[in-house]
């Protein structure tokens, strides 16, 4: 067990942000979260973070997927006094954090997000996951399932891949599992390019426009300039940004800013 005092963290919000879709509450009263291969249970109270893990195995994965070493108190600093929407958005959402999730599921993830709903989108991976990932088990014994790799994707049919309820972007799936699995598209080399480049070369893969780029660019890269653009954040753009988002004054900030406002669009029903 590890004990962590964090400001600016709310494992509830982070959890239903929209960003990630493998952190689940389960019946023991924790969260619980696969990711890089590993399984981790956490609970909150108050700015108190308890990690059921030991402090190297918290240093290792946990302290840099949840942005831990990322000043939030900086980051928020930043909203104009002015920006009454903004403010009013991160109040709401004060737990946020721009995971730094692991590129490759991110990529299938975000393939799988188009036209599509958070429910589903969730069902959708963990089958994929339990039909073609490494299955695992935790200390309580129970099974669970690493995210497959590009490779063990790369050879299954589009129609098998079209029964795990994926749709038409099973053929994204597929084709983009094929380029990098064959070395046409390298990862290793996209997380080397600055934002703008890192976005034009996404577009490259088939199924990818701008919107999945940007979210790809947000939670699989952390380039926290990243500004994906669905219906909620058109709807606040359209409603409280006519003159259009002062991307100007939230250099470098400007996709922890738009994950605020679509949490804030998205769960109005949620207590701040």
């Amino acid at each position: 067990m590890y004990q962590i005092h964090v400001k600016h963290f709310n494992i509830e919000q982070i959890c239903y942000s929209g960003q990630c879709f493998r952190i689940n509450k389960n019946s023991r009263g924790y969260y619980e979260v696969v990711a890089f291969g590993q399984y981790v249970e956490l609970m909150q109270e108050g700015d108190l973070v308890t990690f059921l893990c030991s402090e190297e195995q918290f240093y290792q994965y946990w302290n840099s997927y949840f942005a831990l070493d990322e000043d939030y108190d900086a980051i928020v600093s930043q909203i104009d006094p002015e920006d009454e929407y903004m403010l009013t958005a991160m109040k709401y959402g004060w737990g946020m954090r721009i995971l730094k999730q692991e590129l490759w599921e991110i990529v299938v993830s975000f393939l799988i997000s188009q036209q599509n709903n958070i429910k589903r989108i969730r069902g959708c991976i963990q089958t994929i996951c339990e039909r073609y990932g490494t299955e695992k088990t935790n200390s309580y014994g129970e099974t669970y399932y690493c995210f497959p790799t590009a490779q063990a994707l790369s050879h299954i049919s589009e129609l098998e891949l079209r029964s795990c309820n994926l749709g038409y972007r099973a053929k994204y799936i597929l084709r983009t599992s094929q380029a990098i699995a064959s070395g046409e598209f390298s990862l290793e080399h996209l997380k080397t390019l600055p934002y703008e480049e890192a976005k034009q070369e996404l577009l490259k893969l088939y199924g990818v426009g701008i919107k999945v780029a940007e979210c790809i660019c947000l939670y699989g890269l952390h380039h926290l300039d990243a500004f994906p653009v669905d219906t909620h954040i058109k709807h606040v753009l359209e409603e409280h940004y006519v003159d259009g988002f002062p991307f100007e004054k939230y250099q470098g900030v400007a996709g922890v800013f738009q994950q605020y406002a679509f949490y804030y669009d998205l769960h109005p029903e949620f207590p701040s």
